[in-house]
């Protein structure tokens, strides 16, 4: 039996998603769920959008010989799914990096493109042990919010202190104020000379002490091609979990012979630098509803207004109130069940739904409506009146 503030069944109550054994790791969305996805995914894009990015696309599968110049068939096998393709041998990827390499290749920038940041709500699957699964948290299908920076070396300090920065306000729209930083260093198994290695971190630990960040410092914790920032959030129960990240790459460059044109027509070798704000879109989600223990706040609620009628003759006025705050913007539902009035609220409320709005015949004589919070609070307002007051209620405030 899963305790009622696992997210797990926080998703059930919500409606929001399952997991089943026919498919191991990997999550059915339900529409209330998708849409809190979606919502998500929509904050992301506008960030990255303000900041510069360019959103791709990149393919699921790449044959063997890309894995093996990116290092990953070496150092990530184990973790990857292959696919025989008549003899051959593909895999499925994991991460999104050399994607956005093969890219970068074909763009061919010149130091006027950099820093060049390329963006991707990136689908990956990793092989994890059957015991390791464990719901949103511990995926094998999984989506990053994947993102990488080819900048030139003096360019390195500014994008790293830039995305820090960015980020602590990011977290703050979400509920989490507390966040924590870790330095990782060289794993033992790695690619990359150590005279690469003692540049990468160096540089690193320099942006960092730039950006202000006090790390908490991992030795051998890295990815295998570059040392790493991470940033971990502190829930309200005290728990911590790592989100962003930004890591610094020398290596894949030097692999891949990425280099730019600078400004005497030379080439040259730009940085790599692999960032995420979330990590994964779904582990994400996880930690959000266990935060917020299923009462999500307004903007991101799935549904954000139930409009519920009392009596026959306020069930057409419940639905034009609530068609009106679609047209507003809100995510607003007409309940007109013949269920009494303290089911339908008990349903709302069990929904994670944040504004009850309540109608009957002398709201509707009034042209005025009931409004009913998750903590019991009621108010009685005009119709034009509640309209606004609902919409400001149900926009994110950085959007106001």
């Amino acid at each position: 039996m899963l305790d009622e503030h696992d997210h797990r069944a926080l998703g059930q109550r919500l409606d929001l998603f399952h997991l089943q054994e026919e498919a191991p790791g990997m999550v059915f969305w339900h529409p209330r769920g998708f849409r809190l996805y979606q919502l998500l995914e929509e904050q992301v894009r506008q960030r990255m959008r303000r900041e510069g990015y360019l959103e791709v696309r990149t393919p699921q599968i790449y044959a063997q010989p890309l894995w093996e110049r990116s290092g990953h068939w070496e150092n990530f096998r184990e973790n990857m799914f292959l696919v025989d393709d008549g003899g051959r041998q593909l895999a499925v990827k994991p991460v999104s990096c050399p994607g956005h390499i093969e890219l970068v290749q074909r763009m061919a920038p010149s130091y006027r493109d950099l820093p060049l940041r390329l963006c991707e709500f990136g689908l990956v699957h990793r092989s994890e042990p059957g015991g390791a699964l464990h719901g949103l948290f511990r995926l094998r299908q999984f989506t990053q919010d994947d993102g990488h920076i080819f900048c030139a070396e003096e360019q390195v300090q500014e994008e790293v202190v830039r995305f820090a920065q960015s980020l602590r306000e990011f977290y703050a729209s979400f509920g989490f104020d507390a966040v924590q930083v870790a330095f990782s260093s060289r794993p033992p198994v790695r690619a990359g000379a150590d005279d690469v290695w003692d540049k990468a971190e160096s540089w690193l630990l320099s942006a960092a002490k730039e950006a202000g960040l006090d790390c908490l410092m991992q030795p051998g914790q890295g990815a295998f091609y570059g040392p790493k920032l991470e940033f971990v959030l502190k829930d309200r129960l005290g728990r911590e979990w790592q989100c962003g990240t930004i890591q610094l790459d020398l290596v894949l460059p030097e692999r891949f012979d990425l280099r730019y044109v600078d400004a005497s027509g030379a080439k040259v070798r730009p940085v790599m630098l692999h960032r995420a704000l979330l990590g994964s879109l779904e582990r994400f989600i996880g930690v959000l509803l266990e935060h917020h223990g299923g009462a999500l706040p307004a903007w991101l609620a799935p549904e954000q207004v139930v409009v519920a009628s009392v009596g026959e003759a306020a069930q057409e006025y419940a639905q034009r109130f609530a068609a009106k705050l679609r047209e507003a913007g809100c995510r607003a539902s007409a309940d007109v069940r013949s269920e009494s009035l303290s089911r339908r609220i008990v349903d709302a409320h069990g929904a994670g739904v944040p504004w009850l709005v309540v109608v009957g015949a002398r709201e509707v004589e009034a042209g005025a409506v009931r409004l009913r919070q998750r903590d019991g609070a009621q108010r009685d307002l005009p119709w034009d009146e509640a309209v606004a007051e609902l919409v400001a209620a149900c926009r994110r405030a950085s959007d106001a």
